[in-house]
C-alpha cells in the first residue's frame, strides 16, 4: 500500500518541455508490500501559472528510491528521512537543471 508520508508544494524553477515551471511538489512516499518497506524521495515541477495553479504535471516527474528492506512503517526511520529529503530533492533538481525554493512554500506541510 502506497502512502504519502509527506508532500508540500513550492516555488521552485525549471523549463521542462519548453514550458517554464515555477512549483514543484516536494513528497516522501512509503510503499509497503509482502513484508518489505520501501521510501522514495519524488518531486514533479509544474507551471504553477498564479497562485490558484495547482495543476500538477507529469512530464516533469522525478523519484528516487531512498530505503528498501524487510518491515514496516517506522516514525523514527520517517524522521531520519525527513531530514535528508531536501538534499535528496535537490539533486534530482540538480540534475534536471531546475531548483525548489526552500524558503518559499506554497502551502502548509502535509504528513500522512
Amino acid at each position: 500500500m502506497e502512502i504519502n508520508v509527506y508532500s508540500q508544494y513550492f516555488k521552485a524553477k525549471g523549463t521542462f518541455s519548453g514550458v517554464e515551471r515555477r512549483g514543484a511538489l516536494v513528497l516522501l512516499v512509503s510503499d509497503s508490500e509482502a513484508g518489505m518497506i520501501s521510501y522514495k524521495v519524488a518531486v514533479s515541477f509544474f507551471p504553477h501559472i498564479d497562485d490558484e495553479d495547482f495543476k500538477v504535471s507529469y512530464d516533469a516527474y522525478f523519484e528516487k528510491e531512498i530505503y528498501n528492506a524487510p518491515g514496516r512503517r517506522s516514525k523514527k526511520r520517517e524522521a531520519v528521512l525527513l531530514e535528508s529529503i531536501r538534499s535528496e530533492v535537490d539533486a534530482i533538481a540538480t540534475e534536471h537543471e531546475a531548483s525548489v525554493d526552500w524558503e518559499h512554500p506554497l502551502n502548509e506541510t502535509r504528513l500522512g
